[in-house]
């Protein structure tokens, strides 16, 4: 089964050729265009639209593309908001001690004594460092701060270790 990762999300359209705007989670914003073909998941849809990329270019804090078979602004309308997927495996690599935030999201969060926490349900980057939103008996906001409360992440089993006192 392949599992796919969400790397933007079309946040509208530009001009009357059939453009798209793209907000990318990629960084830099352009290695978006790195990882093709896209699919696309509409909003408040399970269904994938597997779409091409002819022509590509950052704009600014943002990106813009034309989609093969979408030649004018109306056609690619009903395209805003929707999340822009790629299968796991385009992604490089990564090294020790780093992870992609999709493979961080889902996993179970566990205190150094035991206490099950909840699971991230996403992340915050804040400029600092990447904070876990845990999602248990109440939302806890964790720092990703490896070796000080990050203790280990167990990426088969899908765990992370915290030194986190409960009542934060």
């Amino acid at each position: 089964m392949q599992r796919r990762v969400i790397i933007g999300r079309v946040s509208g359209v530009y001009g009357v050729r059939g453009w798209i705007k793209i907000y990318s989670f990629t960084t830099p914003i352009d290695n978006i265009f790195r990882y093709l073909p896209w699919e696309l998941r509409l909003p408040n849809s399970h269904d994938l639209l597997q779409v091409t990329v002819t022509s590509a270019q950052r704009y600014g804090k943002s990106c813009l593309a034309e989609l093969d078979s979408y030649r004018d602004r109306n056609a690619v309308l009903g395209l805003v908001g929707a999340d822009i997927l790629i299968d796991r495996g385009q992604l490089p690599s990564v090294g020790e001690k780093e992870y992609y935030w999709a493979d961080l999201s889902g996993c179970r969060v566990m205190t150094r004594d035991g206490l099950d926490l909840g699971c991230v349900s996403r992340l915050i980057e804040t400029g600092a460092n990447d904070v876990l939103v845990v999602m248990g008996e109440r939302e806890r906001l964790i720092p990703f701060l490896l070796k000080d409360v990050i203790l280990s992440v167990d990426s088969v089993g899908r765990m992370i270790y915290v030194d986190w006192d409960q009542d934060f």
